[in-house]
């Protein structure tokens, strides 16, 4: 049985007799807080709300506090006991102890904080709780439910003599209230048998039960059933089932799901087993139902409060933004003028600018390109048409010509001319992996294929663009020797970087190197760019094709 249904009388009892003796709060605020009463134990998310609203726009002190104290009794009841233990100490700050109508504030406060803490099973703290709303108490009834309250929390915790010390003193009070003798006599009976099984609690249950019956107080018969129930579990199990299932129908009577699962536990511990399976069910769908909705009011407990600080959050600052508005509009409009005015002068002054500094770039780039042709005018006629004129001289009149010479001279002629492109060379815009790629591609063809392995941005990524040129012609100039020599149909480059050295690997299947071979120009050309960047080849012989290693260090980034 839920602890909150036995003390829910007083926290209501306590928080009306705190809205009576409260100081007329202001106008802005009242309304709200009269509106969450209205709503209290109707439709408590509804409640909820305008509480929250009063708490976190109030400003009245009291009023305040009772708006957390009704939000946390709302959620203990819910089943958010720490949600609910926040609310109720957050009202505790805005209450004053030694002001006498805030006193019955701090009763509710107390006492809910000590339900909460017996619902938590810490007894010790619920005790501490439920004696400090016994200071501020002063109903005659409300007192007698936290003394009941205490006397529970005393018989949970085990300390059978305190709690049976209470009871007899509600006994010997409440002989004229038929309700709350019956409570203490109920409470009184079980807490004694508790402490003695032998103790013969059944007349004094059964009296209480009857009183219960004669006043139709289906509350106090939920508990007398309980009672009865337990007592008789074990000394005549069908009366304990029998009780068991009138809890069962005064439970579903009142509508109380924790207590009608409290009474399925009984009924599947004492029921045959033929009759356990619809019990067991309806046990099974209504915890689950019951975890469902305490998850379910925590989220939107808290989605409610996070909702209306945002929207509070949003209000003050449409406030701010419509206050500066008028004086940001003007300011703004005087400002747009200002830029007007200030780009369209930037940018006459720009214009002109970048006219003149046009005809000026012009002029230079036709100066530029009228030096480098006539330089490279002067080198093709000092380099190739007198090398050229050589040759022809001496095909001409030389009567037996060696073809080995004579191929080896148009080859160097051939070198020198590549190398007047060599001089000032362009750097392209596309990414260095992607400038590989393409020269080792552009050589494949129906009869040729070109395999690329390990060619990948994080391989060049530390190589400056010195050395980027050289392994470009490098590459290219192995490439021309296959195409002229290797007769292969396959050609691998394989990169990799290992130890701080970028490695090239290049294979082929062609018909590899005679066994005199003497480098040409351009193999010669190659290891003199292999060198310049500190690197080594090899070559390898294998039974078929060539195989080339290259390896050269990474400069340092610049």
């Amino acid at each position: 049985m839920r602890a909150l249904n036995i003390i829910l009388p007083i926290l209501l009892i306590s928080l009306f007799a705190c809205k009576s003796k409260r100081y007329t709060p202001l106008p802005i605020s009242a309304p709200t807080l009269e509106k969450g009463e209205s709503l209290f134990n109707i439709n408590n998310d509804s409640a909820f709300y305008y509480f929250n609203l009063v708490a976190t726009s109030a400003t009245d002190s009291l009023e305040v506090a009772m708006a957390y104290t009704y939000m946390g009794i709302i959620q203990a009841y819910e089943g958010d006991y720490y949600g609910g233990q926040e609310s109720l100490l957050k009202s505790l700050t805005y209450l004053d102890e030694h002001r006498k109508e805030d006193q019955e504030c701090l009763s509710s406060d107390y006492h809910e904080l000590g339900n909460i803490c017996l619902n938590l099973k810490n007894y010790e703290a619920a005790i501490g709780y439920y004696y400090k709303a016994l200071q501020y108490i002063k109903h005659p009834n409300a007192r007698a439910i936290a003394l009941n309250s205490i006397a529970l929390t005393y018989q949970k915790k085990g300390e059978y003599d305190q709690a049976i010390d209470i009871f007899k003193s509600l006994l010997a009070k409440s002989t004229e209230k038929k309700k709350e003798y019956a409570r203490a006599l109920s409470n009184y009976a079980k807490t004694k048998w508790l402490k003695d099984s032998t103790y013969p609690a059944a007349p004094e249950l059964q009296y209480a039960l009857q009183i219960r019956t004669d006043s139709n107080d289906s509350r106090g018969l939920n508990a007398s059933y309980a009672h009865l129930s337990d007592y008789y579990s074990t000394s005549m199990p069908d009366s304990a089932l029998y009780y068991a299932e009138k809890r069962y129908e005064i439970a579903r009577q009142i509508n109380s799901p924790d207590n009608e699962a409290e009474a399925l536990q009984k009924l599947i511990t004492l029921s045959p087993a033929k009759l356990l399976r619809p019990y067991f069910i309806r046990y099974q769908y209504l915890t689950d139902s019951i975890q469902t909705a305490k998850n379910a009011a925590k989220n939107q407990f808290a989605l409610i409060r996070y909702e209306a600080e945002k929207n509070k959050a949003d209000n003050l600052q449409l406030q701010k933004d419509n206050a500066q508005k008028e004086i940001q509009l003007i300011v703004q409009w005087f400002i747009l003028v200002l830029t007007i005015l200030f780009f369209i002068s930037v940018g006459i002054v720009i214009l002109l600018r970048y006219r003149r500094r046009r005809r000026q770039l012009e002029a230079a780039s036709r100066q530029a390109i009228q030096e480098h042709l006539l330089k490279t005018s002067q080198k093709v006629h000092d380099v190739v048409a007198n090398g050229l004129y050589r040759i022809m001289t001496d095909v001409q009149y030389t009567e037996s010509i060696n073809k080995d010479q004579l191929v080896d001279r148009i080859e160097s002629l051939y070198e020198r001319s590549r190398d007047i492109s060599y001089e000032q060379p362009t750097i392209s815009n596309l990414p260095f992996h992607d400038r590989i790629t393409d020269l080792l591609t552009s050589f494949a063809s129906d009869n040729l294929r070109v395999l690329i392995i390990g060619n990948n941005p994080m391989l060049w990524a530390h190589t400056n663009a010195p050395v980027q040129i050289e392994v470009e012609h490098i590459l290219q100039e192995l490439l021309i020797n296959m195409k002229k020599h290797s007769q292969a149909h396959s050609v691998l480059i394989k990169f990799e970087r290992q130890n701080g050295l970028v490695h090239i690997h290049y294979t082929d299947d062609g018909i590899g190197l005679p066994p005199q071979f003497k480098y040409g120009n351009g193999l010669r050309n190659t290891e003199n760019r292999i060198k310049k960047i500190g690197g080594q080849f090899t070559f390898e012989h294998p039974a078929k094709g060539l195989k080339i290693h290259i390896s050269f260090p990474t400069p340092p980034s610049s």
